[in-house]
């Protein structure tokens, strides 16, 4: 992963090293440190240097998070997921980026580099990043830009699948609806309470964030409210689709299963004359006439077209 670390002057950002940043605390107008989590020295570095309490340190490094916001003394502790350069080997779908700002700072801590900071670094590059409030409002934006394509997506294959229902093989379009629907689930998790900690955080009232600043997380709380809802639709039409594609399937079965029950009861009858006269025993009649043979053929195509056309006029093929 990444390590990165800015130092910010007006619109003006530069890259330094970690020890280049922790001498600036408290002297430059803005300073981001980005950390490892899988790096031993993060959590030394933040109780030390960092200036956090223990409380803060053990959020910031935890193993298991979930989307929150707390404010706690002069700063604000925020957790966030989004998406990752290397989704795929990500169990959870979506990676924990750990934020604490406060006026003048901002320490991050990530296991895996979210996509969404290429976009923060870039906005400090340029200019539009030079505070933490812009740096978070920014960062939310960017995760919840990045996530919406991927909700739509999922509400799209569920689309194509409605539509296919009868056409297309069951078993392989249930497969498809069991990974939209795991995914979904697994999105919902994260993004349901992400939109509670961006609401709380577009209504804080802090020193570091700016009207434009609340604007933005209020847009992105909104924004990852929509695909809440979505993902929740998803999941119930998801369910929906499932049960219906097994009734349809169900009814495939009864189907065939009726076609075998009334072949056999064609035969059945037929089964019974062949076998009855197939006896080996003295006393068949007709056993040495030259039309026998034709005869009990004719008389079993009778018997099969009657049996046939009960059933037809009994409405078994409807």
């Amino acid at each position: 992963m990444t390590a990165r670390a800015y130092i910010v002057e007006g619109t003006n950002a530069r890259s330094v090293t970690r020890e280049e940043a922790t001498a600036s605390l408290g002297k430059a107008s803005f300073v981001w440190i980005h950390f490892d989590q899988c790096d031993e020295t993060t959590e030394a570095w933040l109780a030390g240097p960092g200036g956090l309490g223990h409380l803060v340190v053990g959020a910031m490094v935890a193993t298991e998070t979930r989307p929150r916001m707390d404010a706690i003394d002069d700063g604000v502790l925020v957790n966030l997921r989004g998406l990752d350069h290397e989704a795929a080997g990500n169990p959870d779908l979506l990676s924990s980026i750990r934020l604490w700002a406060a006026k003048g700072r901002l320490f991050s801590v990530t296991r895996r580099d979210l996509s969404a900071l290429d976009a923060v670094e870039a906005g400090l590059k340029s200019g539009a990043v030079h505070d933490p409030g812009d740096f978070v409002s920014t960062l939310a934006s960017a995760i919840t830009a990045e996530l919406d394509p991927d909700v739509a997506a999922l509400g799209d294959t569920l689309d194509d699948c409605e539509e296919a229902v009868g056409r297309r093989g069951v078993l392989s379009m249930r497969r498809v609806i069991a990974r939209v629907r795991s995914k979904s689930i697994a999105y919902r998790r994260f993004v349901a309470p992400q939109r509670s900690a961006l609401d709380k955080l577009g209504n804080l009232r802090g020193d570091w964030l700016d009207d434009e600043d609340r604007a933005h997380l209020n847009e992105a709380a909104d924004r990852a409210a929509r695909m809440a809802e979505e993902l929740e639709a998803i999941r119930e039409r998801s369910a929906l689709l499932h049960e219906q594609l097994t009734d349809l399937r169900a009814e495939t079965i009864d189907t065939r299963s009726l076609v075998i029950s009334v072949v056999a009861m064609i035969f059945l009858p037929l089964t019974f004359l062949t076998g009855l006269l197939g006896m080996n025993v003295a006393g068949i009649p007709y056993a040495e006439a030259p039309w026998a043979f034709w005869g009990v053929v004719a008389f079993c195509v009778v018997i099969a077209v009657a049996v046939g056309g009960y059933f037809i006029r009994a409405h078994w093929f409807r």
